[in-house]
């Protein structure tokens, strides 16, 4: 039996190694967390830091594994792509994955090869940042060079907070860097999805809306993302044409992306990030209820060098969203109250992480979702207005 490697064993990870059980393999996971939730799924469990790349090297040549998945992972990605370099496994190459999972390396290369993107630089230091900060107009996104899920992820307007915004940054950082870039005003959604290229060719691609909570701790962290994405069609192959052209600079492969780009009012595309992985908060599950394509699948496949030829450009049909619902306040959990009409009408799946009387955390970053519904509408305007308003149908109780 083929072996493959699994890097994440958490709840939203888990449909991955069920994924690659159905398909034959002989999962092997690994995971910092000694508790985590995957290992009850996997077959053989490994409690290695996944972003360890030579502890993982060591489990792969171990194991003989056949492919590695850094399924909805920025930080394992590279991981992924070290291992499979020096084993001969399928991947993209280890210096573009690397490139675009680390935020200042990733804006200069925009820079240099003529894409919009915001003025940028990193830094190691807070001293280092307040020499160069006169450089920037405000406001300016501050940010962790190395995390993902928007932690550790703030907007400066005002000077005097560089020092308390910088040291939130670092707080997430594991390379204990940060990044101080211009803020890009959107014009519409920002763009959300997932896609897929073959050979270097994005032969698939999903895109949607990203919802953001204005009023909470953390405005910069998607707390919904809903398909299809509401702009006319020459926008969507605009978007296509600027992603095939980064993906060709890079020489990248046979995989998955995750995306986040921005459009201004000239419509010029800002890929803000474009994650070499699947997407979190179970965008995979919503784009195959949206298309029929099942992007899990495809990113096994891929990484097991099995043939993903037959992967194809689908519309979406009908309108599809996932929610991460989430908490103004830590403490006790008392209730999750949700509209019967949107319990009765709305929701496909439900994925709590948390229990009734569970301490819950502060929502700040992706980690701290309580869960993830997934949802249908009948129109547009029914999902936009449910998504933007989500304080109308549902409310998280804590004490």
């Amino acid at each position: 039996m083929k072996k493959i490697l699994l890097l994440g064993g958490s709840n939203q990870q888990i449909p991955v190694i069920e994924c690659a059980k159905k398909q034959g393999y002989y999962t092997v996971l690994c995971d910092h967390l000694i508790d985590n939730p995957g290992q009850h799924y996997a077959d053989k469990f490994y409690c290695v830091s996944t972003t360890d790349k030579e502890a993982i090297l060591e489990v792969a040549q171990k194991e003989k594994v056949g492919g590695i998945v850094a399924y909805a992972s920025d930080p394992a990605a590279p991981t992924a792509a070290y291992v499979s370099e020096k084993l001969g496994l399928p991947t993209s190459p280890y210096k573009s994955v690397e490139l675009l999972t680390n935020k200042d390396k990733f804006r200069a290369f925009l820079a240099e090869n003529n894409f919009c993107t915001p003025k940028a630089k990193g830094f190691s230091s807070i001293e280092e940042a307040k020499k160069d900060i006169s450089s920037f107009t405000l406001p300016v996104i501050i940010k962790p060079v190395d995390s993902s899920g928007s932690k550790g992820v703030s907007k400066l307007a005002d000077i005097n907070n560089l020092d308390k915004q910088i040291k939130y940054a670092l707080s997430y950082s594991r390379s204990k860097r940060f990044i101080i870039e211009e803020f890009v005003d959107k014009f519409g959604y920002q763009v959300a999805g997932d896609g897929f290229s073959l050979n270097g060719q994005l032969v698939f691609r999903c895109f949607g809306n990203d919802h953001f909570n204005n009023n909470g701790l953390n405005p910069f962290v998607p707390i919904s993302a809903s398909f299809p994405y509401n702009m006319p069609q020459k926008i969507h192959e605009k978007i296509h044409l600027e992603i095939q052209r980064l993906l060709n600079l890079l020489n990248m492969k046979t995989g998955a992306y995750n995306f986040d780009i921005r459009i201004d009012k000239d419509e010029n595309v800002y890929l803000m990030e474009i994650g070499p992985r699947n997407g979190g908060n179970y965008i995979p599950q919503v784009t195959k209820y949206a298309t029929s394509v099942d992007m899990v699948e495809y990113a096994i496949k891929a990484a097991m060098a099995e043939d993903c030829s037959d992967i194809k450009m689908v519309d979406p049909k009908g309108y599809w969203s996932y929610y991460a619902i989430h908490s103004y306040k830590a403490g006790i959990l008392k209730d999750i109250r949700i509209n019967e009409d949107v319990k009765k009408n709305n929701i496909v799946e439900s994925h709590l992480n948390y229990e009734i009387g569970d301490n819950i955390p502060v929502f700040r970053g992706a980690n701290q979702t309580m869960g993830i519904l997934i949802m249908k509408f009948t129109s547009m305007e029914d999902m936009i207005e449910k998504m933007d308003n989500s304080n109308l149908w549902i409310n998280v109780v804590v004490e």
